[in-house]
């Protein structure tokens, strides 16, 4: 049901399809891009950092009814949630534990939840440890109990990615038109971490273990340590493209690539084509290091793309609390490809979405 703020929207939105209107008022990704409304005015402008350290590395943002909802890691067993009306509003907007992890399944420093609704319900991704200390990192889901997002969740297990139940990390949905829902991560098999994917036989599990699609074999990806991570997918032109992570985020060099899915089974590493070249990277000139695990929103009215990353402000800093998260507007290449341009420099006012308000 939408508020009056999603009634709004969905009126700028009139040149898109009924279904589409819903899934971008719902923060669905959609693998066949719509035609793009004419952008209402820009929401409010912020700087980055969009959120501040402490909990800001790994973020996923979606947009429902009126509201941004954000989550990233917490290094603790707690997994908390920003909610604001506005992008702008999430740098001031309270956080609020929404599901406290116990012993077991998944306890301790919790890492890169990422925040997916699928069939009237939401699901948060995440990784932890099964009991303090132990190192051993599995990916979890929760679920929630209405379609609130805001709301109250109940754990729903773990996937099962890996053979023996092995660590992984990372994880988020990738949807192919006319296929089942697959789910992308990271993981180490033979000492190397890639990037794999898995058929979801539902939101909360896997049919099979994964496969690996994507190595570090790129010397950019092996900058500090030979590293593929934080995969996230963005659709546009009717193309499936998936973003990841590479080299060592202890580095100021960790960074974005690209792969494209080129038809056929997902599961085929030969279905993915890796772009030579990294996407997004290091800024000295602005002041930007180590940008990197995006995740991407559409504004309120579906007009505009965006990328939500961390970064740190100086060289020195690696992987711990001193990333902040960061937004800015994204555009597309004639190929259809995203075109992040350069990460933008902390303190410079940015317009914030379309019809954010």
């Amino acid at each position: 049901m939408l508020d009056n703020h999603g009634r709004r929207a969905a009126r700028l939105l009139l040149g898109l399809a009924g279904a589409a209107v819903l899934a971008v008022g719902l923060g669905v990704a959609i693998p066949a891009s719509p035609a793009r409304a004419a952008p209402a005015a820009p929401g409010p402008s912020f700087t980055n950092p969009l959120v501040g350290t402490p909990n800001s590395a790994d973020p996923s943002i979606a947009y429902s009814n009126g509201n941004w909802y954000y989550v990233a890691t917490t290094w603790s067993n707690r997994i908390i949630m920003r909610r604001a009306s506005t992008m702008a509003g999430l740098k001031t907007a309270a956080e609020k534990t929404i599901f406290t992890l116990s012993a077991g399944p998944g306890c301790c420093t919790m890492w890169a939840p990422d925040i997916q609704f699928t069939n009237n319900k939401w699901y948060i991704y995440f990784s932890a440890e099964a009991s303090p200390g132990q190192g051993e990192r599995r990916t979890s889901v929760l679920e929630s109990n209405t379609t609130d997002p805001y709301g109250a969740y109940t754990y729903r297990g773990i996937l099962n990615l890996e053979p023996d139940n092995g660590w992984a990390i990372d994880g988020s949905v990738v949807r192919f038109n006319g296929r089942p829902d697959h789910f992308v991560y990271s993981a180490f098999r033979g000492g190397e971490q890639g990037l794999f994917i898995a058929p979801m036989s539902s939101p909360t599990q896997v049919s099979r273990n994964g496969v690996r699609i994507s190595s570090p074999t790129l010397p950019w990806e092996r900058q500090g340590g030979a590293v593929n991570e934080g995969p996230y997918a963005i659709y546009n032109a009717g193309k499936t493209f998936l973003t990841y992570s590479a080299s060592s985020c202890q580095t100021p060099d960790y960074k974005l690539g690209q792969l494209t899915w080129t038809g056929g089974d997902p599961m085929s590493a030969s279905s993915w084509t890796k772009k030579p070249t990294p996407i997004f990277e290091r800024s000295d000139a602005n002041g930007v290091y180590g940008p990197g695990h995006a995740s991407f929103v559409r504004s309120p009215d579906g007009a505009e793309t965006w990328v939500v990353y961390h970064a740190n402000s100086a060289t020195s800093q690696g992987c711990g609390t001193t990333r902040t998260t960061r937004a800015q507007k994204i555009n597309w290449n004639s190929d259809g490809s995203p075109n992040l341009g350069t990460p933008v420099r902390t303190g410079v006012s940015i317009a914030g979405p379309s019809g954010d308000s």
